[in-house]
């Protein structure tokens, strides 16, 4: 019989640490708790009577075939939509081979860390970055660069700094990042662009808020200008529902070649059935009012929150205004901990993320994130108004 599990465990597993935020999560799962720890979708708007109508569509037209096997890259006709968005919305030469379905765009980086990342490459990152991003990529044991954001995008000087030695990849989320909510300016986008263009690096555009702008007007992705040297990632968990775990990787053929054997090693194929109800509910389904309501709800969440951080939390501290996604993230004066912060905010049923976790070299402790999309009006100025008091009394 063993009895010790720990030596059978390899090396860059034992590295890597329980999400956070799920932890959290099991935390935030009690009914009294005013929850924005999570970054989750407004159940409300989840597109039930079109889903059950895909559902029943697809297994009385088709029944059988649907619920068969399929081929790794996903179905055709999804992949081809993709790509005829890429191609109407930003002029991108992209067709469906280089289109890859995954099992959320989660999957998506796993894959590309598997092909791409040996141990000790140097992986440039977002400060504060993705919690999954991080944890994903942390698996393949990268040596981790951050750059730090600014209202724009990166800092641009420190972004040009990482370069002084080759990095293999940088993982960026350009439209309402998550946890800041910043979006990169088009001069912003512009100067990255530049210096990418003088390096061999691989630039990773993860994109699953972009389709959540409320306001102002949409970016170009930097592949737009990088052309090859940018992968993307997409993602219907914002657009359509989280369960069905269905995103994609928008890659070069050179790059698709081996996510399509590593994907084939993980798991064979996704979802086949997902694939097919989200096809059909953007062909044949409701999507541009489905959209519409999604944005007009989420502009009058965040507009709620902001108006209630600025009614109810102390005047010095900071915080972002996103015209998109789902995400503010707060800065407090340095010597306020988040952390303090969360343990009597959840004293009060108040729950969100502190910052720690978003760094992967320190930093944070006095910064936290809070999500919008997944509280109504209501909700957000009774949880935003007891973290304020209880902020005021610790800045006592």
């Amino acid at each position: 019989m063993l009895t010790d599990f720990n030596g059978l465990f390899a090396d860059r597993v034992m590295r890597v640490q329980k999400s956070f935020i799920r932890e959290i999560l099991k935390v935030a799962a009690d009914s009294e708790i005013i929850s924005f720890a999570g970054g989750l979708p407004n159940p409300e708007l989840f597109p039930v009577a079109d889903i059950q109508k895909a559902c029943n569509d697809l297994l009385e037209e088709e029944g059988r075939s649907v619920l068969q096997y399929s081929t790794t890259e996903g179905y055709a006709p999804l992949r081809e939509m993709i790509a005829q968005q890429y191609r109407d919305q930003y002029n991108l030469d992209v067709s469906a081979d280089n289109i890859l379905v995954t099992n959320g765009s989660q999957q998506g980086l796993d894959l590309l860390a598997k092909i791409l990342i040996e141990p000790g490459d140097r992986v440039l990152i977002e400060s504060p970055g993705y919690l999954g991003a991080i944890q994903a990529l942390s698996l393949y044991q990268p040596e981790f660069v951050t750059v730090p954001l600014t209202d724009n995008g990166p800092a641009l000087e420190a972004f040009k700094q990482a370069f002084d030695k080759p990095v293999k990849l940088y993982y960026s989320v350009p439209n309402f990042q998550n946890p800041s909510g910043v979006t990169y300016s088009a001069k912003v986008r512009g100067e990255v662009a530049e210096i990418l263009n003088n390096t061999q690096t691989l630039l990773v555009e993860d994109n699953p808020y972009g389709a959540l702008r409320f306001m102002g007007e949409d970016i170009p992705p930097i592949k737009t200008q990088v052309g090859n040297q940018s992968i993307l990632l997409g993602s219907f968990s914002k657009t359509v529902v989280p369960s069905f775990r269905l995103g994609w990787v928008c890659a070069d053929l050179p790059i698709m070649e081996k996510l399509i054997v590593a994907k084939q090693g993980s798991d064979l194929h996704t979802n086949y059935f997902g694939q097919r109800i989200v096809h059909h509910f953007y062909t044949r389904g409701n999507i541009d009012t489905h959209m519409a309501n999604i944005k007009e709800a989420y502009r009058v969440q965040r507009d709620a929150m902001v108006n209630m951080i600025e009614k109810y939390f102390p005047e010095n501290i900071q915080f972002t205004r996103p015209e998109g996604g789902m995400f503010i993230w707060v800065t407090m004066p340095e010597h306020i901990s988040s952390m303090e912060l969360f343990d009597l905010a959840i004293e009060q049923k108040v729950a969100f993320v502190p910052g720690d976790p978003f760094y992967v070299d320190g930093g944070g402790k006095n910064s936290f994130r809070l999500n919008y999309s997944n509280a109504n009006p209501e909700q957000i100025e009774a949880g935003i108004s007891k973290l304020g008091d209880v902020m005021k009394k610790m800045m006592d």
